[in-house]
């Protein structure tokens, strides 16, 4: 259908088939699902009608190409007009095939890797019959208390902007309609979730609208530059009012600004949360709200369908908001080609095929490789030898739990453990195994088995970690240590005297005291994804050379919180060089710096860094830097070193971080061997939000910073004239 067909779909509708299609609802409201208690109940308990669920837009959750071909067809033989159903799912990280958690892809530094694997996710996702996916979730974070920093790529809004486009063009691919192994992507959550105070899901968020825009919107922005369908409201205030229903954020910002007119779908109920908030007496005003912040689809609330149509009969509401709303839904039908194949790419026999294939997971098998830290290595005790007797110790040592809180159709049983690929893995020595503690709990029986098995072996490995519900959504922290039981067993192994390499599964940056400073090795696995195991056993024996670099800082406590590495300097900075000074911004009982910084990671090689040089120590608005280390990898094994370029503007109208990532290059390197990381810096790459909102650069000194990570950099000066 072309647009004028379409327009003409929406005068043909009546009101209450206009308002029920902007109307999200779960599978249990729909014939054929085959849920318990489906329609009669959900219907009843949110006071929605059967003309509403068969008129109704979009459906939640369900998936599985035969039962979304069965609701589809039931659906389309009662719909009046023939528009058919959307079909929607959290696909964060993989649909059956998954992949390590968003933020362990950040610390991939590796966007092209990223893309693929959000294509595999689509193609999975929709020959299984979704359409559409709420996913990629592009919240800076800063503060680890918080669930969710799990489905970010980090605390850099450069870094996390890069893969925000990423992710966008592999769900999407170049045509929906063109291209129906792809889904639409729908960006969330808007804006500024990731800053809720306390680290505290769901709670309040406010900051300067400058702050807002400097660090919180570009993820968002490269998203919609990247040609997302959809976007998704957060459930948290901006500025005092909840983003379902603010008109600046959502009309003024989204639509106006930046000429978004995709589909603008509410959280999950968000929209009725308004009463909540405090910010809508009641549903009808709940609705009308929204409707004017630009919401067109509301997620399982029905303040919608209850009340658009008696605020549009009393004028409240010009029913023209209604109409450009249903409009929006009915475009991205039309670009999923919906209305000429309403069951798309759902096939059952190809989703046999397809489905969690051999190719699929090597995808997600060498993600896995990529994404795992090594933030410790002391006397290289790591890799493991191929004759090593190991004891492999700790609740993950065959834990199927490394899937992560968003893991979509995941099975946990067909995760690979760690304990059986390490052991196919040291076909010349031994592995040997003990359960030591359980996540939460321990017992005098399982440190005494653990200590037995430890005494037999040359070396232990420690598989640590969270479950996966301690992260994820609604999975807020106080306490980021790993629980008490898991850091009694790394005392009482520690008392054993043989080296520990621990491995952590967890879905955040942690306070790792406990565990660090007894360690002689931790790798920072996160939680890995379907080949998990086989991927960390490659690591931990050496088959493959860890790459990857931290995308959030890892704090000294929760009392640092929020620690990140572009913050301001402060008119009173810490010297180190006088860090018994009193009177300076410092903490008496802890150093400033996190713990492990942005950026940060090891190697099984080591690397040297040439002197950096710069082309010139002027730049110009018409006229580029050129700026080139040359870095040899000094050690006896090939790897990845990932060169990263800071700069910091030293003077500005207004306060600028201490540094901001503006680039990296990733150098593969055989032993012995030289590379150049080359780098154009522009002006345009210097402009930031003034106090008046305008984007611009400050005349001035700026300094180029250059290195392995945040911390450790080479420094040169350049003027801006």
């Amino acid at each position: 259908m072309n647009n004028e067909q379409l327009l003409d779909l929406v005068r043909q509708m009546t009101l209450e088939e206009k308002t029920a299609q902007l109307l999200q609802l779960t599978a249990n409201f729909y014939e054929g699902t085959n849920v318990e208690g489906q329609i009669t109940g959900p219907m009843e308990e949110m006071g929605i009608t059967e003309q509403s669920v068969d008129a109704s837009g979009s459906i939640l959750g369900l998936s599985g190409a035969q039962a979304i071909i069965d609701v589809q067809q039931a659906y389309m033989q009662k719909s009046r007009l023939g528009i058919p159903l959307l079909f929607m799912a959290d696909v964060v990280h993989g649909f059956k095939t998954i992949f390590p958690i968003p933020l362990a892809i950040g610390c991939s530094w590796d966007t092209e890797l990223a893309e693929k694997s959000a294509e595999i996710a689509a193609r999975e996702s929709a020959v299984s019959g979704l359409h559409v996916t709420f996913a990629p979730m592009v919240d800076l974070v800063r503060d680890p208390r918080w669930g969710r920093v799990m489905e970010t790529t980090g605390e850099d809004p450069y870094l996390n902007s890069l893969f925000a486009a990423a992710f966008v063009r592999g769900y999407q691919g170049d045509s929906l309609k063109g291209e129906p192994d792809r889904l639409a992507a729908c960006v969330k959550h808007f804006a500024a979730y990731g800053a809720a105070e306390g680290g505290r899901d769901y709670n309040t968020v406010d900051m300067s609208e400058r702050n807002l825009r400097e660090y919180y919107l570009p993820a968002y922005k490269a998203a919609l530059d990247a040609g997302v369908e959809m976007v998704m409201t957060s459930f948290n205030t901006v500025d005092g009012i909840p983003a379902s229903g603010n008109e600046k954020l959502m009309r003024g910002i989204l639509r106006d600004e930046w000429g978004f007119d995709g589909v603008l779908i509410s959280d999950w109920a968000s929209i009725r949360e308004m009463i909540a908030h405090g910010a809508a007496e009641d549903d009808r005003e709940a609705a009308y709200r929204a409707i004017r912040a630009g919401v067109d689809m509301e997620m399982m609330t029905p303040c919608y369908v209850h009340h658009l149509p008696e605020l549009i009969e009393s004028g409240e509401v010009d029913e023209k908001l209604i109409d450009e709303a249903v409009l929006r839904i009915l475009q991205l039908k039309e670009k999923l080609g919906l209305f000429d194949n309403p069951l798309r790419a759902a096939d059952p026999e190809r989703e046999r095929e397809i489905v969690f294939s051999k190719e699929h997971r090597q995808v997600s098998y060498e993600l896995a490789t990529k994404s795992a830290v090594l933030l410790k290595n002391d006397d290289s005790v790591l890799p493991l030898q191929p004759d090593a007797n190991v004891a492999l110790i700790g609740p993950f040592a065959q834990s199927p739990d490394i899937l992560g809180w968003w893991s979509c159709e995941g099975v946990k049983e067909d995760a690979v453990k760690l304990g059986t690929a390490l052991q196919e893995r040291l076909t010349g020595g031994k592995v040997q195994f003990a359960q030591g503690s359980n996540v939460h709990t321990i017992t005098a029986e399982q440190i005494a088995e653990a200590l037995e098995v430890a005494s037999k072996a040359d070396l232990i490995v420690l598989a640590l970690g969270e479950d996966s519900e301690m992260s994820g959504e609604g999975g807020s922290r106080t306490d980021i240590r790993l629980p008490a039981a898991q850091l009694e067993l790394v005392k009482q192994l520690k008392a054993a005297g043989k080296p520990i390499a621990s491995v952590i599964f967890n879905g955040r940056p942690l306070d790792l005291h406990g565990v660090i400073d007894e360690s002689d090795a931790v790798l920072e696995a996160w939680f890995p994804g379907s080949e998990g195991g086989a991927a960390i056993a490659d690591v931990l024996t050496g088959g493959v050379n860890p790459s990857a670099r931290l995308t959030m800082s890892f704090p000294q406590s929760v009392g640092q919180i929020p620690v990140y590495y572009n913050h301001f300097n402060t008119g009173r900075p810490l010297n180190p060089e006088k860090t018994e000074e009193r009177y300076v911004s410092k903490y008496i009982d802890s150093p400033n710096e996190p713990l492990l910084p942005f950026g940060y990671g090891l190697s099984y090689t080591s690397f040297s860094y040439g002197d950096l040089e710069v082309s010139s120590n002027e730049m110009t608005t018409e006229e580029s830097l050129s700026i080139q280390v040359h870095v040899t990898n000094t050690g006896e094994r090939a790897g990845v070193e990932t060169v990263q370029l800071y700069v910091r503007d030293v003077t500005g109208e207004v306060v600028r971080p201490m540094r901001e990532l503006k680039g990296y290059v990733k150098l593969a390197l055989a032993p012995g061997e030289s590379g150049t990381a080359t780098f154009t810096l522009n002006e345009e790459q210097l402009r930031y939000h003034h106090s008046d909102l305008s984007y611009r650069s400050d005349r001035g000194e700026f300094h180029i910073l250059v290195g392995a990570n945040s911390r450790d950099t080479q420094k040169k000066s350049f003027r801006l004239v």
